[in-house]
């Protein structure tokens, strides 16, 4: 006698890769694991990253500002006329931390992903894909504070500035590099190759260095650009970080902090979803 065929369950619907992020201290040995093998290449690695910036302002910062002389900013204190050195110092603090962060939240975190299979090794042992995700995010960021501490520390050996406020500029920085390496994570999950990455410096990066207020007072841009450009999350780092080297506090320091922090958390939840939907498929 034959046994009635059974209808099987359907298996569960896998969770929207949307869904809310799961996350556990086993970022850290990722984070180790990508620190061991940095290591190896701190030296090369600290001058490639600082020598770009220190360029930047060693031919802008007294080429230029040998002509412009001083520029005249809106501060805590009203305006007041700073040094050119001065004024492209504090912004171009930024935009290496920005630079650093992004450089290795794509080309370093893609090899990592793509070429080298890094990811799914780690995925083997129990370690989730959020995990990872959240590692190299934390991995850029640090990246980031360790290349504008070197060159914070060139700066101060210039007498670019002696503020004791530059000490809150550090977390201010990490904060940068997070927030940069969220979004660069976007693009590294949609790449498919290395060639990607031109879209991300040439049509977001690129246009937000001269909307920010690094090279020259946002005020001389026209009332519609600079609208929008009060809203970027380098001219928020910006606004945090240049009255530091003036030795004032920042004059809004809640509402640029809360754009850097809804830019990193709206960026990392995106990155991850793509992240875990680039896994799926």
């Amino acid at each position: 006698m034959h046994n009635p065929p059974t209808l099987s369950s359907p298996a569960p619907e896998a969770p929207s890769v949307w869904h809310a992020p799961q996350l556990s201290m086993r970022w850290w040995p990722v984070f180790l694991r990508n620190l061991l093998v940095w290591r190896k290449l701190a030296i090369p690695s600290l001058v490639g990253n600082i020598a770009e910036p220190l360029m930047w302002l060693v031919a802008f910062g007294y080429g230029l500002g040998a002509l412009v002389g001083q520029v005249t900013i809106t501060g805590p204190g009203g305006d007041q006329k700073v040094p050119y050195i001065l004024f492209l110092a504090s912004g171009s603090i930024c935009m290496s931390a920005m630079n650093a962060a992004s450089f290795e939240a794509l080309y370093s975190a893609y090899s990592r992903m793509q070429v080298q299979k890094t990811w799914d090794g780690i995925m083997n042992a129990p370690v989730r894909l959020d995990d990872i995700v959240l590692a190299e995010m934390l991995w850029a960021a640090f990246k980031a504070l360790f290349t504008v501490t070197a060159i914070l520390g060139v700066m101060l050996g210039l007498g670019i500035s002696h503020s004791p406020k530059l000490l809150a500029a550090w977390p201010v920085l990490l904060g940068v590099g997070i927030t940069f390496s969220c979004i660069a994570l976007i693009f590294n999950a949609l790449a498919s190759g290395y060639d990607f990455f031109t879209y991300y410096f040439t049509l977001f990066l690129t246009p937000m260095m001269f909307l920010s207020g690094i090279f020259f007072p946002q005020t001389q841009l026209p009332e519609a650009v600079r609208a929008v450009a009060q809203w970027l999350p380098l001219t928020a780092a910006v606004e945090l970080v240049r009255p530091l080297f003036m030795d004032q506090w920042p004059a809004h320091p809640w509402r640029h902090g809360a754009v850097l922090v809804v830019f990193t958390v709206g960026a990392f939840w995106v990155a991850l979803a793509l992240t875990r939907k680039r896994f799926r498929s």
